[in-house]
């Protein structure tokens, strides 16, 4: 392991956890994780929303009192 390079962070008091030496080392030696993680984020997360497919949907909201119990 490069002590040097992954022990060292700059602006952050130099100090890098056990945990966050071996993550850096594992997705520098597997990029390919870095690309699935994406992949997951993008199905997730960043996908198109249809708009004429919500307007169905906010009028089937049925409205509640503001206080349930009067």
């Amino acid at each position: 392991m490069k002590t040097d390079s992954v022990n060292k962070r700059v602006g952050q008091g130099g100090y890098v956890s056990e945990y966050e030496q071996f993550l850096n080392v594992f997705l520098a030696s597997r990029p390919e994780v870095r690309a699935d993680q994406k992949r997951g984020w993008d199905i997730w997360w960043d996908h198109q929303v249809d708009s004429t497919d919500l307007e169905p949907r906010r009028n089937d909201d049925v409205s509640e009192k503001p206080y349930k119990y009067q």
